[in-house]
């Protein structure tokens, strides 16, 4: 059966399926390969697989493996890149166009030239691509991004410390919304929440799943419960550590698992019901 592997050609992108052939592949491997807009150095992500001959047949097949002259080529590429983005950036100055280049990008044979840029809206930029291209001596793409994308191409540092997941690991961008960070009780301070893009940041999605699952059955903050050391009210719930805090009436604070919460939950709402069955009973 023929073999395939998954072959990366960036950092955190979504890696593509291609025919191996009759080349001795590993997963780390650096290919050459064709890609979106040519032929592009690649990376084996996996170990080659059988696969049915009729999925193979909708494949590619990668070219060969990467040749000292290859890695050369490609090394020589982005200083290219580097010089695309100095001519771009003096042209878009000359055309007068609300433009933000962000980064070029040069296929291994060096034929085309992809260049990422980001605008608030439509920008007509026909006459700057044949500018570009006769000062460039290939063919050049431009390509419009959004704010997401922008930060993961440019890369950069989050809050938390660490590169940013978008540009390190992240191979898609999953939707997001305030309720995960409602769900983990974090401050909805947009500041606090928002990613280098102004979005919200991808790693409130990280933990949502597990604090929702580790909520079920717990009651809301400021939710009035029975503890046996008297009523009291919820004043905080920490998932990671399995610990909350019930303030009492005369002011002390009472420290319950999340499981002596859930039940003290269960018995008061059983209580309530059972009294309003009660009341009704003694209405009708």
């Amino acid at each position: 059966m023929p073999r395939v592997v998954r072959v990366s050609f960036r950092p955190a992108t979504r890696p593509y399926l291609f025919e191996v052939g009759e080349l001795d592949l590993r997963r780390g491997d650096r290919v050459v390969a064709p890609g979106a807009h040519g032929l592009e150095l690649g990376t084996v992500m996996t170990d080659p697989q059988e696969v049915p001959g009729e999925e193979a047949s909708q494949l590619k097949r990668i070219v060969r493996k990467a040749t000292k002259g290859d890695l050369r080529r490609a090394e020589e590429n982005r200083a290219r890149e580097a010089d695309a983005l100095v001519v771009a950036a003096e042209k878009v100055a000359e055309h007068g166009l609300p433009m933000k280049l962000i980064r070029a990008e040069c296929t291994l044979d060096g034929r085309k030239m992809v260049i990422h840029f980001a605008a608030e809206g439509r920008v007509d930029f026909r006459a700057l691509v044949r500018d570009l291209a006769r000062a460039l001596h290939c063919r050049v793409e431009l390509h419009q991004v959004g704010v997401r994308d922008e930060a993961k191409l440019r890369g950069g540092v989050g809050p938390c410390g660490r590169e940013l997941c978008c540009a390190t690991f992240l191979t898609n961008f999953n939707p997001v919304g305030i309720k995960m960070a409602k769900e983990q009780d974090l401050s909805l301070n947009p500041q606090k929440i928002s990613g280098a893009c102004g979005r919200l940041m991808c790693c409130l999605a990280y933990e949502y799943d597990l604090y929702r699952e580790q909520k079920r059955g717990l009651p809301k903050l400021g939710t009035r419960i029975s503890t046996p050391q008297g009523e009291g009210k919820v004043i905080e719930i920490n998932v990671i550590c399995g610990r909350a805090v019930v303030v009492l009436e005369e002011g002390k604070k009472l420290e319950m698992t999340l499981d002596e919460l859930a039940r003290a939950h269960a018995e008061g709402k059983r209580a309530r019901a059972a009294s309003e069955k009660a009341n009704k009973k003694r209405g009708s």
